[in-house]
């Protein structure tokens, strides 16, 4: 049987308080919306359908073509919605999965049981419930006495009677979706809202004489909705423990996990250790047995194997095999750092690749460079990249020295077995075997250390220390 879905993505969502639209809101790296749509597509479904209004362009350019999108123009209730995409689904059977956009921590395994259930019970709608100690603000499960469904009742239209019940709607629903569309047609507005409530489809199912079944969920938290600031950061919570708990269960170790904060799509590979505090942000794929210590951050960056980042900051870069970094330094984009490549304490590296075994031990910034294998780049070395309007390009050859304090203009070209001496701005090419030297001769003037009050002061204390 062909399996369909439609995601209710139209909600401006103003208890958000914010300008960005409700289901685009992140949890753990990823729009909530994403997050809904990424688990329908693992239940191999044949059509995606995602109605949107409020903010329609962004969660198109978010999802791309993932799914269809249909416009819900005027949010006239969730029912009206569903509607909206009648002329895409409308003449198809099958089943109709239902999911709401701001609900980011549903489960394929959930989606793929309501499918199932559905199928076993041969109803023409089955709604996903749970069950909580404090339903307020959820729509209530009512059923006869004998425990089939009835209706739904939504908070703003309990009675008193009805608001005690603890079995609550979801917000997910599976359909016959011909039935579905059918049924839409005859809901009515005559409710607080003045809105078009799809759940009031299931008691024109009722008085049909069709089954109407539901299936109540294991875990209540599954069925979290989002719709203010507070929501938001309990959902990343959920969300968080749960992507944690997958990493170690795969052999990855996180010495302090509630305070370890990865990311949806990171991926991590087996013996690597990861320190309280750090970030693993976007796309990030790190490796086997590697070490990450306390606050470093890595966004959309790639370790391979073996690879020490210590306490360090890292953006849309690559470290290869065996290579280390920090403390307190800092990969812009575009940095590839080698295998076995050494990157020592308040080291900067943008849009720059270093070879093999080269190391840069400290207080150096490396642009817009391509660095051979095995160079020594010493202490405080600026490649000087930006004359103010364009980028230049600085090439060192392998096996290269470069001195402590010096200044590299690009563009330069510094050859195999060159050598920079220590404290020179070089700004022309240096051939191999030959060193290049550019600074002012040293000159040593008698006497003039008593001509500067430091020379006072050398002598106050001098008399102190006597």
């Amino acid at each position: 049987m062909k399996k369909f879905a439609v995601i209710l993505a139209a909600g401006k969502g103003t208890r958000m308080k914010s300008k960005l639209y409700k289901v685009l809101h992140p949890v753990c790296g990823k729009p909530m919306v994403d997050h809904v749509l990424t688990q329908i597509e693992k239940n191999d479904m044949d059509e995606v359908v995602t109605i949107v209004g409020h903010g329609a362009q962004k969660v198109e350019e978010t999802l791309g073509n993932r799914t269809k999108y249909a416009l819900q123009a005027e949010q006239l209730g969730t029912g009206h919605a569903v509607l909206q995409a009648e002329d895409i689904l409308g003449d198809q059977d099958g089943m109709t999965l239902i999911a709401c956009g701001d609900t980011p921590l549903f489960t394929a395994q959930t989606f793929q049981e309501l499918f199932q259930y559905h199928q076993s019970k041969g109803a023409v709608a089955t709604v996903l419930t749970a069950h909580t100690p404090n339903p307020f603000g959820y729509g209530r499960i009512i059923r006869n006495e004998i425990g089939i469904v009835e209706k739904i009742v939504e908070q703003k239209d309990a009675t008193p009677e009805e608001a005690e019940v603890q079995e609550i709607n979801t917000g997910v629903y599976c359909f016959d979706n011909k039935a579905l569309f059918e049924a839409l047609h005859q809901v009515k507005n005559d409710n607080a809202q003045g809105e078009y409530y799809l759940p009031d489809v299931m008691e024109i199912f009722q008085s049909q004489g069709k089954v109407v079944a539901a299936y109540q969920m294991k875990n209540f938290e599954e069925s979290m909705g989002v719709n203010d600031r507070v929501a938001l950061a309990k959902a990343s919570q959920v969300m968080q423990a749960r992507i944690n708990q997958s990493h170690m269960q795969n052999g990855v170790t996180l010495v302090n996990p509630t305070a370890t904060y990865i990311d949806a799509d990171v991926q991590i590979g087996a013996d690597t250790v990861i320190e309280a505090g750090v970030s693993l942000k976007g796309k990030t794929v790190i490796g086997e047995d590697c070490y990450i210590t306390a606050n470093s951050t890595l966004v959309d960056t790639v370790l391979e194997n073996q690879v020490t980042v210590t306490s360090s900051y890292l953006e849309n870069a690559i470290m290869r095999q065996g290579s280390n970094i920090g403390p307190y330094s800092h990969l812009r984009p575009q940095a590839d750092i080698g295998e076995g490549v050494h990157i020592g304490n308040f080291v900067e590296v943008k849009k720059a690749t270093l070879g093999k075994n080269t190391k840069v031990g400290h207080l150096t910034y490396v642009g817009d460079a391509t660095l051979g294998q095995d160079i020594n780049v010493g202490c405080g070395t600026v490649f000087v990249n930006y004359d103010g309007v364009n980028k230049h390009h600085t090439n060192v050859g392998d096996y290269s020295f470069i001195g402590s304090g010096s200044n590299i203009i690009g563009p330069v070209n510094i050859a195999d077995h060159a050598y920079v001496a220590a404290g020179s701005t070089i700004t022309d090419d240096i051939d191999a075997h030959d060193m290049g030297i550019a600074r002012g001769r040293q000159i040593n003037k008698k006497g003039y250390f008593d001509r500067y009050p430091v020379a006072q002061a050398a002598k106050d204390a001098e008399t102190k220390n006597e």
